[in-house]
């Protein structure tokens, strides 16, 4: 088992280099890069820190091109331009951002803790109420609470994270002013002592939690539940209960273990909510997070900032992987990885 673990850590480098190489190349041959942008930005009036333009001929000479090219990086083929990107990777550095004009690294790493703020917070909610009721749920199928937490359940399967989070900020933001409108913290965030900065923090993060919760929550449940039951209907667990094992012992010694093993599956792309989670609930709540950090990059074709949380995002999803890898290990004892 371990050398299979040592093998799928090895795959990491592989599989990152052949996304970024993809992802690299497209950022080459995409219409609208910022060259595009400079030169048309250029044409009406505006000049840059590079190179200026006539105005009045509408267009750039031949030299200001080539500077422009050279200011972001298009003047080299791409196998060259993507073999210099990579060992400035290698070396920690990410580039500068076309449109902050800062480090790459710096700007991720002021937006990657509210990213796993929200992420980390999102995971425990998610498997820590999921499992718990999903158990409940198939103990008392077909009860009152059964089909009362199945409606709640399906009504947040079927509402988007994102339309949800309009309506809370219309009616209990905007309206009723319960929460605030967006953000992560107030203005006077800095003013505040340790505990009010802490509750600043927990009125602000109320709305966004909902609406990260709201699909996973319900997904998870049904996969807990769903799965649960087809153990409880195997041959094994009648036995067990033949035997004079009650039903709760058969439950959570017998048929669980085997229904946790879906959700261990699961669990490695969930992982990637730590990092990326959603650009557009981070959009509706104005929240600086990674999510929305990548969304507006490929909006304004900051291709540094672009491929910097795509190696974030991309690492962490491979990193689930292997751990979704070795929970089903540690859970089913019928898997052996050779």
């Amino acid at each position: 088992m371990r050398d299979y673990f040592l093998r799928r850590l090895l795959l990491i480098i592989p599989t990152l280099l052949g996304v970024t190489m993809l992802v690299f190349a497209i950022t080459r041959v995409v219409p609208g890069g910022p060259v595009e942008r400079a030169i048309m930005e250029a044409q009406m009036g505006a000049s840059g820190d590079v190179a200026r333009t006539d105005v009045s001929r509408g267009a750039i000479s031949e030299e200001q091109l080539q500077a422009l090219k050279a200011y972001y990086g298009f003047d080299k083929p791409v196998g060259q331009a993507y073999v210099a990107w990579l060992g400035k990777l290698l070396r920690g550095d990410l580039g500068m951002s076309y449109r902050f004009n800062e480090p790459v690294l710096d700007i991720i790493r002021d937006r990657l803790p509210v990213s796993l703020f929200y992420g980390g917070i999102t995971l425990v909610l998610i498997y820590g109420v999921c499992i718990p009721l999903g158990i409940a749920k198939a103990m008392k199928h077909r009860t009152f609470f059964d089909h009362t937490t199945s409606i709640l359940v399906f009504i947040g399967y079927a509402v988007p994270g994102y339309a949800l989070g309009a309506i809370l900020v219309v009616f209990l933001a905007a309206r009723l002013e319960w929460f605030p409108m967006g953000g992560f913290v107030s203005e006077n965030y800095r003013d505040l002592g340790p505990g009010g900065r802490m509750l600043d923090i927990a009125h602000h993060a109320v709305l966004p939690l909902l609406c990260y919760v709201i699909g996973s929550f319900a997904f998870v449940t049904l996969l807990m539940k769903n799965h649960l039951m087809d153990n409880l209907a195997a041959d094994f667990v009648r036995t067990a209960v033949a035997k004079g094992v009650s039903f709760r012992a058969a439950v959570l010694k017998h048929a669980l273990r085997n229904s946790l093993i879906p959700i261990a599956t699961h669990f490695g792309q969930n992982l990637s909510l730590l990092v990326t989670g959603s650009f557009l609930i981070e959009f509706i709540f104005d929240i600086n997070g990674m999510g929305l950090l990548g969304l507006s990059s490929i909006f304004d074709r900051d291709y540094p900032t672009v491929m910097g949380v795509l190696v974030v995002s991309s690492f962490m999803l491979l990193i689930g992987n292997i751990i979704s890898d070795i929970l089903v290990a540690l859970i089913d004892p019928r898997v052996r990885f050779k």
